[in-house]
C-alpha cells in the first residue's frame, strides 16, 4: 500500500519541506492557533512519506520531479 516511489532525494527535499511547515507551525501556533495546527499535522503527514519514501501525488498518478 505505501510502497517506495520516491528516491533519496526525494526523501530528503520532502523532510527538508517537513521541517519548514514544523518550524512555520510552531511559529504560527501562538498568533493564529489553526493555522498553526494546519501546518503541524501537515508538516507530520510529509515527515511519514520522507521516512517512508512515498508520496501521496505519485501514488494518485501525478508526476512530480522528485
Amino acid at each position: 500500500m505505501f510502497s517506495r516511489n520516491i528516491d533519496t532525494k526525494g526523501r530528503m527535499i520532502r523532510a527538508a519541506g517537513a521541517t519548514g511547515l514544523l518550524i512555520g507551525g510552531v511559529l504560527c501556533v501562538g498568533a493564529v492557533s489553526w493555522l498553526g495546527v494546519v501546518l503541524l499535522i501537515s508538516s507530520g503527514f510529509v515527515f511519514f512519506e520522507a521516512v517512508r519514501g512515498w508520496c501521496a501525488l505519485r501514488s494518485c498518478g501525478i508526476k512530480t520531479r522528485f
